[in-house]
């Protein structure tokens, strides 16, 4: 059933990790549908386009990825040795987190139900042939 000794089992494992650097935000209090609104307009991108239309888009979650963008720059020069002006956004995209329930009093003795959304962002960075 197996596929030999567990050392080798790891080994295997190890050997098909995925070298890109990346950042990943997780619980982020932003619905993924406001989030994908961000990430669909940098990706493909190059790091300073990127950090240029965060930086002056009006949404919320603009600033979180901002920040989080920087973040994977920062792992991309500092773990990898990439170069910073060769670095472009894979991929990027955000999984639902859980959901807060909270209750809206209404009339009549009425609750209604607000649903406090969450996202699990991720960036992943690549380097550009030359």
């Amino acid at each position: 059933m197996s596929r030999g000794h567990r050392t080798q089992v790891k080994r295997l494992r190890n050997g098909e990790k995925d070298t890109r650097p990346s950042a990943k935000l997780s619980f982020a209090r932003i619905p993924v549908q406001k989030a994908c609104f961000v990430l669909d307009a940098i990706r493909g991108k190059d790091v300073e386009t990127a950090l240029a239309l965060l930086e002056y888009n009006p949404r919320y979650a603009s600033a979180v990825i901002d920040k989080l963008l920087k973040s994977a720059i920062a792992n991309a020069e500092n773990n990898n040795g990439m170069d910073r002006s060769s670095l472009y956004i894979d991929e990027c995209f955000a999984s639902n987190g859980p959901i807060m329930k909270r209750v809206q009093p209404r009339a009549q003795g009425r609750a209604y139900r607000i649903e406090k959304r969450m996202s699990h962002i991720t960036i992943i960075l690549n380097e550009k042939e030359a």
